[in-house]
Formats: structure tokens, C-alpha cells, sequence
């Protein structure tokens, strides 16, 4: 199981928030190229890297920063927020992210995302799933939609979308522990190879993630808030 660190941006800095909430913004670092190098040097290989000032704009905003972290490390950057338009995507992918992630666009017009999948290939393209009670939100997680999760996935699915980030809006941030049970269901009715995210507050939750048959578990403020080292990161994925 892949471990991905998450780096979220807003004014060029490295932030967390609470269930997505602006307002509950907290500034973890001045300079996420620093925070990149820093996992880069504990072994890790994957980054998450989430323009939060695009997903609120509608538009790829902070391309400079993933400029700079692809530039100055050797990380395989998963980007998202803000991507709308083919240029968007174009943008992301010429500033360095190997992979990117379309969230409140898969809602807003399947149609233009089927056409992604089959240009850059379902490699290149993560479906971003973030719910709350089940339903997709998009928008920054600013806007409900009626798409149950499941439904959701497998209409991707047969569109050929094969991984996909899920998030569990409630859990996000809050330290509590992932929403194991929806992962599970994820697992079992779907095909999709699963990122779990929002939730993760000690190495314990990492292994379970492992256990239920998790690719990958995004991991953020448990790390920027010392819950979990990234010496014990470097052990799991050295053990793995």
C-alpha cells in the first residue's frame, strides 16, 4: 500500500482545514517545496498536492508551487483543485504532476471527464469521490450533489476510471479515524483500486487501511500534528 502525504495550499503556504472549512484554516509551513523535500527524505515517493485556493476559484491557481516541487524533488505528484478545463489539465500535467485527480468536474460534465480519461489514459486521471453522508460534494466541498458513492464509482467505472481518492468529509481533519466501514463497501462493490483519505489519526489506522485492501491512504494533519513520525512512515513502507 502506497503511502501519500497530503500538501494542501492556500497563499502559496501549507495548510490543513476541519471538514473542509475555510474558515478553520491553520498554517503549517511557509513553504511546502521544504515540507515536499522533507517526506522526500524519509522515504517516501508519493505526494497528494491540492490547490485549495483553485478548488474555491474554479480554476488551477497555484501551479507555481507544483512547479516548484517537481522541480526540486523526484516525488510522484498527484494534484487536484481547480481543475476544470482541458487547458487546467494541461497546465497541471506540463508544471510536474504525474497524476491528477478530478473531483467537483466529474460531477459538473462526465462527459468532458470521459474525454480526458481517454486521452491521457486512466493511469494519468483519479476520480476525486469526497462525500458527506454518502453524497458526493463538490466545489471545495461547498455544494451537495445527489450522487450516492457507490452509484458515483461505478458509473466511472464503466467509463474506465480504474483508482479513485476517497474522502469522507466528516472525518477530514478531525483526527478520529477513517470511515473504514464505507471503504470497505467501496471494496467489495466496486473494482476501483481505492486511496483512502480524511480521517487517518495514528500509524494503527495506516495498517488497517492495508488490512481492508487499501492502494493507498492519504495521510495529512495526523503527520503535521505529530501523530504519527515519519520515521514510522519510513518503517511501513520499508516493511512493505
Amino acid at each position: 500500500m502506497k503511502i501519500i502525504p497530503a500538501i494542501d495550499i492556500i497563499d502559496g503556504k501549507c495548510v490543513r482545514l476541519s471538514k473542509g472549512d475555510y474558515s478553520t484554516k491553520k498554517v503549517y509551513s511557509e513553504d511546502p517545496v521544504e515540507m515536499a523535500k522533507e517526506f522526500e527524505s524519509s522515504g517516501i515517493r508519493f505526494l497528494h498536492l491540492v490547490d485549495l485556493d483553485g478548488a474555491k476559484s474554479k480554476h488551477i491557481v497555484n501551479q507555481k508551487v507544483l512547479e516548484n516541487i517537481a522541480r526540486e524533488t523526484s516525488l510522484h505528484i498527484d494534484f487536484g483543485g481547480g481543475l476544470k478545463t482541458a487547458n487546467d489539465i494541461e497546465t497541471a500535467f506540463n508544471s510536474g504532476a504525474r497524476q491528477i485527480t478530478l473531483g467537483s468536474i466529474a460531477v459538473q460534465d462526465s462527459g468532458f471527464c470521459y474525454e480526458m480519461i481517454k486521452k491521457y489514459g486512466s493511469d494519468s486521471i483519479i476520480l476525486g469521490a469526497d462525500c458527506e453522508n454518502r453524497k458526493i460534494k463538490t466545489s471545495g466541498w461547498l455544494e451537495e450533489s445527489n450522487l450516492d458513492i457507490i452509484d458515483f464509482l461505478l458509473g466511472y467505472q464503466e467509463k474506465g476510471i480504474t483508482r479513485t481518492i476517497c474522502t469522507d468529509i466528516s472525518k477530514d481533519g478531525m483526527l478520529e479515524g477513517p470511515s473504514t466501514d464505507l471503504y470497505r463497501e467501496i471494496l467489495d462493490k466496486t473494482s476501483v483500486k481505492l486511496t483512502a483519505s480524511g480521517g487517518i489519526s495514528c500509524i494503527e489506522d495506516v495498517y488497517r487501511m492495508k488490512e481492508i485492501g487499501c492502494s493507498a491512504t492519504i495521510i495529512g494533519k495526523a503527520i503535521y500534528e505529530g501523530r504519527i513520525r515519519l520515521q514510522q512512515l519510513q518503517e511501513f513502507i520499508e516493511h512493505a
